[in-house]
């Protein structure tokens, strides 16, 4: 399946803040409707294991199974959006310089973990320690009282998993590089969960994840509407109902 090409960003308009999620650990935060985030690979190699939550209530979540049939792809890019178990739209990606991101490969936890690359726990290696995508995604759901039970497939922004003949899944390195990033806005008050942990297909024998950047700046005002004709909208006739679905929550 082909990628979009890639295209440069422009430049962000009036940061509200930024933060960098260091390498191997894991962020979350609520991300009101209107407000995007640019996120850049700071390094090259990274990987972004993301799930999100409506924040009001958060057992509508991330579904990828309507995300990816209803805009007919396999993987996502710029003009993407991310459907609730609703039909509500989350968030959209409107910029992007990959023109892939995955959608399937989960995350690693412990066991997978400690297989690829041995043991490194606090009591001897502090913040050297080697942290798993699950269990960091569950530390930063715990706080919003959510658990194992609310753990949904995630995306794997920055990575990329090429399909062979037989249905296999390949993971490709050296598909992000340093300076790669995309654009993510976000259509509902949303809870979104973060890890920087490698991705569990990595081939890489040594555990070498690596940071990202965060930049949040106001996309539209949180009482308008994405217009008619904004490429994510006007993607296919599926993501017009979604939007409006979306926006009658706010009427």
């Amino acid at each position: 399946m082909p990628s979009n090409p890639p295209v440069d960003l422009a430049p962000v308009p009036h940061p509200l803040w930024e933060a960098v999620i260091p390498a191997g650990t894991h962020w979350s935060g609520v991300l009101r409707r209107g407000i995007a985030l640019r996120i850049i690979d700071l390094e090259g190699g990274a990987n972004l294991s993301a799930l999100f939550y409506r924040d009001d209530n958060p057992l509508e979540r991330y579904n990828m199974a309507d995300t990816l049939k209803a805009q007919h792809t396999a993987h996502l890019t710029r003009g993407c959006v991310l459907y609730s178990d609703m039909g509500h739209v989350l968030a959209s990606l409107t910029a992007d310089t990959l023109g892939w991101h995955d959608a399937f490969g989960g995350v690693g936890d412990a066991k997978l973990f400690e297989r690829k690359y041995g043991a490194a726990r606090y009591q001897q290696h502090r913040n050297a320690m080697i942290r798993n995508g699950r269990d960091s995604l569950l530390v930063e759901l715990a706080k919003y009282g959510l658990g194992a039970r609310d753990l949904v497939a995630n995306i794997n922004f920055f990575s990329k998993l090429a399909p062979g003949d037989d249905g296999s899944l390949t993971f490709v390195e050296g598909h992000s590089r340093a300076g790669d990033a995309f654009d993510l806005r976000f259509e509902m008050n949303t809870l979104a969960a973060f890890s920087t942990a490698p991705h569990p297909l990595d081939p890489a024998a040594a555990y070498q994840p690596k940071p990202v950047r965060l930049i949040a700046y106001r996309a539209y005002a949180s009482d308008a509407n994405v217009p008619s004709d904004d490429p994510c909208r006007a993607r296919c006739a599926e993501n017009e109902r979604g939007f409006v679905n979306t926006e009658r929550l706010f009427v």
